[in-house]
């Protein structure tokens, strides 16, 4: 059977993704570059995940893109900059416009010049944003079917899952979660501790029952 594309970034979510669609098949990761500040740090977590033993096997070797939004966000935006909001900020205060509809573009040229007809990414039950929905997944495939000629399905199989679910299921396929990163303010590989990401990690872990094998570069306040 042809792959399936897995938008992967390094993070939990993506990763325990990756891991169980390698279960059922071929799987071609696939990690677009916005320009984002935490994405070099992204980047090397990604390479040492994907030497790990539960990507050994079904996983081709990534394909690396580009898709600027340093043209689109102010040059003072807190993700351009590396100074996410607090701790405990709503993930609605989070939200980065255009988001899924960036990755899903490229990915999908990507995907029609190598014939991969499917497109998987990790948003969870609980999502706020308006380019997580199955709406969208649904009306964005059929656009990007008719653009480009080829069909393209987007799937988003943990749509009705919690992080502490994933990480369970992680645990489960042998995905060494301490090797993940969430986080968009690291510092020198770790995780900050302080955003909301390390937040969303570390109270999902606890919900979990599982411990938290985190490096965090400050303590979490909780």
């Amino acid at each position: 059977m042809p792959p399936s594309a897995v938008l992967l970034s390094a993070g939990l979510d993506s990763a325990v993704l990756a891991a169980a669609e390698a279960r059922a098949g071929l799987v071609q990761p696939i990690y677009v570059s916005t320009g984002l500040a935490w994405e070099r740090a992204e980047l090397a977590a990604l390479d040492r995940l994907l030497a790990s033993p539960a990507f050994a096997a079904n996983v081709a070797p990534i394909a690396r893109l580009s898709f600027t939004v340093e043209d689109l966000y102010p040059a003072t935006h807190w993700a351009l900059r590396g100074t996410p909001p607090a701790f405990d900020t709503a993930d609605e205060d989070v939200y980065l416009a255009g988001r899924n509809v960036v990755l899903l573009s490229k990915a999908s040229i990507y995907c029609a010049q190598h014939r991969i007809g499917r497109i998987v990414l990790g948003p969870l039950a609980g999502n706020p944003f308006p380019d997580a929905t199955p709406h969208f997944f649904r009306t964005m495939a059929e656009a990007l079917s008719l653009g480009l000629d080829h069909p393209i399905a987007i799937d988003a199989p943990f749509l009705s899952m919690q992080k502490s679910d994933v990480i369970k299921l992680g645990a489960e396929l042998g995905v060494s979660l301490e090797l993940t990163l969430s986080c968009m303010n690291p510092q020198g590989g770790r995780h900050c501790g302080q955003c909301s990401k390390c937040r969303e990690r570390r109270d999902a872990f606890h919900d979990a029952l599982i411990a938290d094998p985190t490096s965090y570069a400050a303590a979490p306040v909780r």
